[in-house]
C-alpha cells in the first residue's frame, strides 16, 4: 500500500469518526493500539513505510514555503473544524486559485503572506491560546493536515501531552 493509498484510506475512516462522533485512534488505550487486531490487517512493516511517508511529508513542508491567506483584519485564515482551527496554506498560487474558484471566491483578492512550514508549526501554532493546526491545500485531493499532536509541534502545543498549553518559561 502506498502512502496515497494510506492516506486516502486514512482520510476517510476519520471522516467517518468524527461523523459518527466516535473518540479519534490516540484517545485509546495504548496497549490497545499496539494490538495485531487494531491494525487493520497491516502488517508492521505497512505501519513503519506508512511512519516513514509521514514523517517525510512533514519534513518536506517544514522546509516549504506556503502562501498563507490573510483574513480581513489582516491575520492568518483559518477555519474551524472538529473543535480546532485550522491555518489554511497553500503550496503555491495554483493551489490557493483553485481553492478560490472551489469557494466561488475566484474573484475576490486574495492577500497572503510567505511563510515557512516550520515558522508556522514552531512558532505560529504554539503562540496562540486554543488549539490549531496547519491545512495544507484544503479542499484538493493532494491536502494534507498537520494537527497539534506530539511529532508535529512543540510539546506545549500539542493537545495529546500533558505538556499542553504550558509555556517554555
Amino acid at each position: 500500500m502506498n502512502f496515497d493509498e494510506l492516506w486516502g484510506k486514512v482520510r476517510a475512516e476519520s471522516t467517518d469518526r468524527v461523523v459518527s462522533g466516535e473518540a479519534p485512534p490516540g484517545a485509546r488505550d495504548a496497549a490497545a493500539a499496539a494490538d495485531a487486531d487494531d491494525l487493520n490487517g497491516m502488517t508492521e512493516q505497512d505501519v513503519e513505510e506508512a511512519r516513514e511517508a509521514v514523517l517525510e511529508r512533514i519534513a518536506h513542508f517544514r522546509s516549504s514555503v506556503v502562501l498563507v491567506p490573510l483574513d480581513a483584519k489582516g491575520g492568518l485564515w483559518t477555519v474551524e473544524l472538529g473543535g480546532i482551527s485550522w491555518i489554511c496554506a497553500f503550496s503555491g498560487e495554483a493551489a490557493l486559485a483553485r481553492f478560490a474558484e472551489a469557494r466561488g471566491d475566484e474573484s475576490r483578492e486574495w492577500t497572503y503572506r510567505k511563510v515557512l512550514g516550520s515558522r508556522l508549526l514552531d512558532d505560529v501554532v504554539p503562540a496562540v491560546d486554543f488549539p490549531c493546526g496547519v491545512a495544507l491545500d484544503p479542499g484538493s485531493p493532494d491536502g494534507t493536515v498537520f494537527p497539534p499532536v506530539t511529532g508535529i509541534v512543540p510539546d506545549r502545543a500539542a493537545v495529546d501531552n500533558s505538556a499542553y498549553g504550558e509555556s517554555d518559561a
